[in-house]
């Protein structure tokens, strides 16, 4: 869903005539929508499990990834933007909260291999778009087809087999109706939830986000503007940048296993930061598709690795990853 907006981004610039601050201005709705939505996420999800929230997220998606191709000017286009925000922001929150319960339930930190079939999607979603924009495919068809298969089979695939993840898991865990109670059931406070370790943790999560808004908003402008790419080879690149996140995070857990969770992160900054320069610095569009392929397989780790430590929060899963989600997401908003 996402790889189909970002992918045809040249072709939606040049249907509305905009200008790079407009665009900028444009894609900053997106993000705010998310942070206005992402904070009561954790709360929903605990009182009614992550399952109608993914699939009212899904839902409002689809429509609102339709609703981009028929908008007249930038600021409808900017007010569509802000309510798929939304809905993405909540789709993403209550999903790793699930994710965060089963990897809780199996004892090993499966969260970069479920942020890697993300990785895959944005892949496949950038192919499709390379290939849309080859065969010029209009953007509604396309955009319409993206909704069809991501919304619609996640919806599916979530009313089949999503567990209820209200359930406790050892000490880890709050009845659903504890979840929203001020204090325990002894009376005394419950742990304050912006501690100073979720703080920390949501600023890598911002850093990590920063990083990747800048490619999935500029990298196809990038190559199309400045290095003279044509919009399929740009789309393209986006897909290659997604592909090499998504063999990072399928390799993920084993690193992290390997490493230790700070060693492998502090590997994935310096990787990052290499790819970064050389998308940059490197000649040609192709000197710039390589270091595309680094900066995708540093910022790989970050988003799933915080999103583990959010959910490690004692007694308030949920809402560690809401908090952690809620500051990582400043990272789209101050991009753009």
């Amino acid at each position: 869903v996402i790889a189909a907006w970002v992918s045809r981004l040249p072709a939606t610039r040049d249907r509305l005539e905009l200008d790079p601050r407009a665009i900028g201005l444009v894609l900053l709705m997106m993000g705010i929508g998310s942070l206005s939505m992402m904070p009561f996420v954790g709360r929903l999800a605990a009182r009614w499990s992550s399952r109608p929230v993914v699939v009212t997220a899904a839902t409002v998606c689809a429509l609102c990834l339709v609703a981009l191709t028929l908008t007249p000017d930038a600021i409808t286009t900017g007010a569509v933007l802000f309510v798929l925000g939304a809905a993405y922001g909540s789709w993403d929150v209550a999903m790793n909260i699930h994710g965060s319960y089963v990897y809780r339930s199996s004892g090993r930190d499966y969260m970069p291999r479920y942020h890697g079939s993300w990785s895959v999607g944005l892949a496949v979603g950038a192919g499709l778009g390379a290939l849309a924009a080859a065969i010029g495919l209009s953007l509604t068809a396309h955009f319409a087809l993206a909704a069809l298969i991501g919304c619609g089979g996640s919806i599916a695939l979530v009313l089949r087999y999503f567990r209820d993840d209200r359930a406790p898991i050892g000490a880890d865990a709050t009845a659903p109706e504890e979840a929203s109670a001020a204090v325990t059931t002894d009376g005394a406070p419950r742990p304050r939830l912006l501690s100073r370790r979720l703080v920390l943790i949501g600023v890598i999560t911002l850093c990590g986000c920063l990083l990747e808004g800048a490619a999935a908003d500029w990298v196809a402008l990038y190559l199309t503007d400045e290095r003279g790419a044509t919009a399929a080879l740009a789309a393209l690149a986006y897909g290659i940048w997604a592909a090499a996140m998504a063999l990072s995070r399928f390799s993920g857990t084993t690193l992290i296993e390997r490493l230790g969770r700070v060693r492998a992160i502090r590997l994935a900054g310096a990787v990052v930061l290499v790819g970064v320069v050389a998308t940059l610095a490197m000649p040609g569009v192709y000197g710039a598709m390589l270091g595309v392929v680094f900066w995708g397989a540093g910022v790989a780790l970050v988003f799933p690795a915080a999103m583990s430590a959010g959910g490690e929060t004692p007694g308030r899963a949920a809402d560690g990853i809401a908090a952690v989600s809620t500051i990582g997401y400043g990272g789209f908003l101050v991009g753009p």
